[in-house]
C-alpha cells in the first residue's frame, strides 16, 4: 500500500498599504533593513541592514554592525513593481543551508485610491523534513510572517504620510 506525504499547508497573510504597487515593492525590497525586525539576525554580529539585490539570482542578505555579511537565500524572480520570489535558504534552526530551498512570494496588487494589497506566501515547506509543522508555526506565528508585515505596514505609513522626505531618501540611497 501507498504511504501518503502530508504536505504542510504553505503559510499565507496580506495586508493593505497606503501606497501605490509602486512604492509598496520598493518599500519592501530597497528598504527592507529599514522595516525589518532586528532581532531576527542570524549573524554572529548584531544586525545593521538586510538587502535584497534587484535582479533574478541576486542575494538576500543581512549586514552585521562589523561588516560581515550573512546569507538568507536570492532573488527567484523579480517582477517590479507586482511580485518578486524569494529563495529562502534557512535551515529549521534558521542558519543559511545552501542545499535548501523553500520559497517566499509577494504579490503587490493595486486596491484602488492609492492603496496596494501585499499578499505574501512562503511554501515548499516540506522540504524543512521532520521540522516542517515547528518551522510552519514559527514562521507563521505573530512573531514571523505577519509581524514582519504588520513592521512593513507601518513602516509604509510612515513614508506615505511624509512623500517629500521619502522623495529625498529615495534619489540618497
Amino acid at each position: 500500500m501507498d504511504r501518503m506525504t502530508i504536505v504542510p499547508a504553505p503559510v499565507r497573510a496580506e495586508i493593505i498599504v497606503q501606497a501605490t504597487p509602486a512604492l509598496a515593492f520598493e518599500v519592501f525590497t530597497a528598504r527592507i533593513g529599514r522595516w525589518w525586525n532586528p532581532s531576527f539576525s542570524i549573524g554572529s554580529s548584531p544586525q545593521k541592514d538586510v538587502s535584497i539585490e534587484p535582479k533574478p539570482g541576486g542575494r538576500w542578505f543581512e549586514r552585521g554592525e562589523d561588516g560581515s555579511e550573512c546569507d538568507w537565500g536570492k532573488v527567484l524572480v523579480w517582477e517590479a513593481p507586482s511580485r518578486i520570489v524569494l529563495g529562502w535558504q534557512l535551515g529549521a534552526d534558521f542558519r543559511y543551508d545552501p542545499n535548501l530551498l523553500t520559497e517566499l512570494e509577494i504579490r503587490f496588487v493595486p486596491a484602488g485610491k492609492g492603496q496596494t494589497k501585499v499578499v505574501l506566501e512562503h511554501r515548499n515547506l516540506e522540504r524543512f523534513g521532520d521540522r516542517a509543522d515547528e518551522v510552519r508555526g514559527a514562521i507563521g506565528s505573530d512573531q514571523g510572517w505577519p509581524g514582519l508585515l504588520r513592521r512593513y505596514q507601518e513602516r509604509v505609513a510612515a513614508l506615505s504620510g511624509s512623500e517629500s522626505p521619502w522623495r529625498e531618501q529615495r534619489g540618497r540611497g
